[in-house]
């Protein structure tokens, strides 16, 4: 594959009409922070829409700005890669209520103050009414395709039920159409951590120079928990000790595991903002397609043109391959064509970001498929 280095694309819009939300209320102002890659072509139909996970952004496929990190999905996006931006215009834009340039809640509302908690609750399809606002800025009217793994799977879908003429293809990689009990559970572990923390002040900390870093870091580490399989666990770290020979008999972190988790919750607090959690991961809670279409889930796509591909993994028992085959069969059931697959690797839900040469395969024939 070519290895051309793709350069920081990072751009904004700010949108000239209020953002209507799913709680009634809308928002003044919202800025979108994007990255785009290749060229739009003539007839604007090359364009692919890459959505984001729960602590993504937008920085798909450039360095990214706090960490200095390579782009979340440099091996897929790029010159011969997957995702080919020798043939397509990529754009990946941070979704509504995130920290790192979309409006927030660490953004500054109307009284020059920060939003905080007064921020309005958000939805998926809220997160996807700013993506739709961006394309129609961009002059995108249809995309070629729609890919996105995870949360990102869910404002894809998401976008396919409510906007169905905006694209023509979906490819939904490690994800559900509606949490779970399960999903739920996990979350608000994660967020009653965040709001445990003294540091956190009912949400309004940002005039104090720190916020509620270790709820946030415990939140973090529950939720990494989720994205990794027992058998990767183990095959990384079984119960080896760091950095020492024997057990302390102390709370010190004695295993390998626990100082990887530790400095996952750690670094991450670095990068992104407490508050911002809270509110991703409460719109990812209310996501459910089938409520939000009379309760059956192949009403959701009822009309659509769309061709669809779902892909799971068979150590992801976060998004198990059970919600993606619901999914399929929902498409089914509204006539759609859709192909499904699942994919052997040992990383479970993080397997979509990591280095499974099968995925790779997948990706370039589907998007290479969609016409």
């Amino acid at each position: 594959m070519a290895t051309a280095p793709i350069i920081d694309a990072s751009k904004a819009l700010t949108l000239p009409e209020p953002l209507p939300l799913d709680s009634g209320r809308s928002l003044d102002g919202v800025r979108i922070a994007y990255e785009s890659y290749g060229t739009l072509n003539a007839a604007r139909d090359n364009a692919i829409l890459v959505t984001h996970a729960l602590t993504g952004d937008h920085h798909l496929a450039s360095p990214h700005p706090k960490t200095g990190k390579p782009g979340w999905w440099v091996r897929m996006v790029g010159p011969g890669k997957p995702i080919d931006t020798n043939r397509f215009f990529v754009v990946c834009a941070n979704v509504l209520g995130s920290c790192m340039g979309t409006t927030g809640p660490a953004s500054i509302a109307p009284d020059g103050k920060p939003w905080g908690m007064r921020f309005p609750v958000i939805t998926i399809r809220d997160m996807v009414r700013g993506h739709v606002t961006l394309l129609d800025s961009l002059g995108i009217q249809t995309l070629h395709a729609v890919v996105g793994g995870s949360m990102g799977g869910m404002q894809a879908l998401s976008l396919a039920a409510n906007f169905k003429d905006r694209a023509k293809a979906f490819l939904v990689i490690a994800s559900t159409a509606r949490h779970s009990a399960q999903n739920i559970a996990f979350h608000e572990v994660g967020r009653q951590a965040i709001m445990a923390d003294p540091a956190w002040r009912e949400g309004d900390y940002y005039s104090y120079g720190k916020g509620p870093e270790k709820g946030l870091s415990v939140a973090r580490m529950a939720a990494h928990i989720t994205y990794l399989s027992e058998a990767g666990l183990t095959e990384k770290f079984g119960r080896r000790l760091q950095d020492r020979a024997e057990k302390t008999f102390g709370f010190d972190a004695d295993f390998q595991v626990e100082s990887y988790l530790r400095y996952q919750g750690l670094s991450f607090t670095d990068r992104f903002d407490a508050n911002a959690y809270l509110y991703i991961t409460r719109a990812m809670d209310y996501f459910d397609l089938a409520e939000e279409h009379g309760g059956m889930l192949a009403n959701a796509f009822a009309g659509s043109r769309a061709r669809f591909c779902l892909v799971s993994f068979d150590t992801d028992w976060l998004y198990p391959t059970a919600e993606s085959r619901n999914v399929a069969h929902a498409l089914t059931a509204a006539g759609l064509p859709v192909s499904f697959v699942e994919l052997s690797a040992p990383f479970g839900h993080d397997s979509f970001l990591l280095d499974v040469p099968a995925l790779d395969r997948v990706v370039a024939g589907f998007l290479g498929e969609a016409r």
